[in-house]
């Protein structure tokens, strides 16, 4: 075999295109090894794969086989909202062990770094910009551009960095529907993205980021209602680890054949989620603060 398979999915809800492309690079990808592999483990299954979700608010949002829970849903949401931007290292210290980036901080804050000046953690880099504002201006000011879009991928650092962004970019454009309500859509990429341990928890996060943070702040800045149009979501390598498929196969795919689709899913609308996911809230900040006096 001499290409990567390159597979779309098209399906209404999250939970319908997280099951319908996992099972896709399941029985359609190809073998590929990692270099996050320990010798015992098997290849990982791969594939470029395409997700559209037609309607990303509409439930059953939630899948119930994705390795996590509803406090780990709200926390990867409140990371993408900038609570976790100070664990980052200063890049000038080989001890400092805290992670390269955040998500929101490439995103808010492109362009800089933190390095350690006379014992001092400071702000360093050629120019700052804050992309997310960016992309709600130019949201407001023209709803059909093609120019909102934010990036992550920083060159100077990236390129020799062990564990550089999975995500890379962000387009978004709105369609004036005829009662004049906006309908943001979005385009977002990965450059490699764990189907089984991280998509769906990204995928969920940035539903999330997208109705919490642009389409706000874009019905905000206009006086207009926006509403969460389909996101297209692009992975450069679509991935199930080689260590992750037995348990991938006995919680899912070996289940498929006799449990309800009803049964393997749950609506994040419903009162009794909601209210235990916004509850998860303040545990999450609480467990930020506790990790941030532990060091």
């Amino acid at each position: 075999m001499k290409n990567i398979p390159v597979i779309s999915v098209t399906r209404k809800t999250l939970a319908e295109a997280y099951e319908a492309a996992l099972t896709a690079v399941y029985e359609q990808g190809t073998r590929f090894k990692t270099q996050y592999d320990k010798p015992e483990d098997p290849e990982s299954m791969d594939c470029t794969m395409n997700i559209t979700i037609e309607e990303p608010e509409t439930d059953p949002m939630i899948h119930m086989a994705f390795p996590g829970g509803i406090d780990d849903l709200k926390e990867y949401v409140l990371e993408l909202k900038g609570y976790k931007d100070h664990w980052t290292k200063n890049m000038n210290v080989e001890s400092d062990t805290r992670w390269e980036y955040t998500y929101h901080g490439r995103m808010q804050n492109y362009g800089v770094w933190k390095e350690l000046v006379d014992g001092k953690s400071q702000e360093t880099g050629p120019f700052k910009v804050d992309q997310v504002q960016s992309v709600i201006d130019k949201l407001s000011n023209q709803p059909f551009t093609r120019q909102a879009q934010m990036i992550t991928w920083m060159s100077n650092i990236d390129c020799d960095c062990y564990d550089p962004p999975c995500l890379q970019s962000l387009w978004y454009r709105i369609l004036e529907d005829e009662e004049g309500i906006y309908w943001l859509n979005c385009n977002i990429r990965f450059r490699s993205n764990d189907a089984w341990g991280a998509n769906f928890m990204n995928m969920f996060g940035f539903v999330q980021f997208n109705k919490e943070v642009i389409a706000a702040g874009v019905a905000e800045k206009t006086g207009r209602t926006v509403k969460l149009g389909r996101l297209n979501w692009q992975a450069d390598s679509f991935h199930i680890y080689g260590k992750d498929l037995k348990v991938a196969k006995e919680r899912l795919f070996d289940r498929m054949s006799d449990m309800p689709f009803e049964e393997r899913t749950m609506n994040f609308n419903d009162e009794f989620f909601r209210e235990m996911y916004d509850q998860a809230e303040q545990q999450v900040i609480a467990k930020i603060k506790a990790f941030d006096e532990s060091r």
